[in-house]
């Protein structure tokens, strides 16, 4: 669906490029998180993706065709939900949604099937200007599934969302992929990106250091061990038993016939664990 080779761009008057060098490739169907910190080249990477920034230097294919080649009609085929809402605040959701939706040349969804999707339909006929962030939000991922695009692109998709709402946009996100979209998400939010991502790549600086499934990093990062909590003499205790030989751990096997055990956990890293280890940077 998309393949980058030795992807490279500087905004004018930088003195470093904000991607330098970079390269991947996004199989049909899959999502596709791009992981980092604020100003690791998260955003840029996409906005060249989606046409909004040229100049840069590499190849960039996407449908099996070089991106400097495409017309407007790439655009039919594409789904952009940015990170920053950027409405018609005058308009009502209704009104935006059909606005966007008389753009494209091909058939569009109605809007009220998709203010539904995103939790707004109660909402469809209030002024934009009166959303809260988390609605404006929701507005610009029901907007990106207009034209029922092929290729989504999604930046921080849930940022500003309460949990409730959080759940129904990555239940949608989950839905276009069943449905068979291909979805690059962008996000520091590696909750998000385990959950939702078949394959992510830590970017840092501009430079991809690593790219993977998160189940696999988790396995390969992780430590062999399991991690009993139980109770003991009224007190809580918890040991830590390497999964190699565990079924002949004779202190494991007591502490299970005991029936004092209160949690049971193996001992595998988080993908923000990882990214540190990886990178040596935190996600801000």
């Amino acid at each position: 669906m998309i393949r980058v080779e030795n992807l490279t761009f500087a905004y004018t008057g930088a003195t470093q490029p904000a991607i330098k060098d970079i390269s991947f490739v996004v199989q049909p169907g899959e999502i596709f998180g791009f992981l980092g910190p604020s100003g690791a080249g998260k955003s840029t990477t996409q906005k060249i993706l989606f046409r909004l920034l040229q100049g840069y230097e590499g190849l960039v294919r996407v449908f099996d065709r070089d991106l400097r080649e495409w017309g407007y009609e790439y655009f039919e085929q594409i789904g952009v939900s940015f990170e920053m809402p950027n409405h018609y605040s005058k308009l009502t959701a209704r009104e935006n949604l059909r606005y966007f939706g008389a753009l494209y040349r091909g058939p569009v969804m109605k809007p009220e099937a998709l203010l539904e999707m995103v939790g707004l339909l109660d909402d469809a006929d209030m002024p934009v200007a009166q959303y809260s962030k988390g609605m404006k939000n929701r507005l610009s991922v029901a907007r990106s599934l207009v034209n029922n695009p092929k290729l989504l692109f999604m930046d921080e998709p849930t940022a500003g969302l309460d949990p409730v709402n959080a759940r129904k946009i990555k239940d949608l996100i989950k839905a276009q992929k069943d449905a068979g979209k291909t979805v690059f998400l962008t996000t520091h939010d590696m909750t998000i990106a385990d959950e939702l991502c078949d394959r992510v790549a830590f970017i840092v600086d501009g430079q991809i250091s690593l790219i993977d499934s998160p189940r696999e990093l988790k396995l390969r990062y992780g430590k062999p061990e399991v991690r009993v909590e139980f109770g003991l003499n009224g007190k809580t205790e918890q040991r830590d038993f390497a999964l190699a030989g565990l079924a002949d751990n004779a202190e494991f096997l007591n502490i299970l016939r005991t029936g004092s055990v209160r949690t049971l956990h193996t001992q595998e890293a988080t993908l923000e664990n990882i990214f540190i280890q990886m990178t040596g940077r935190r996600l801000e």
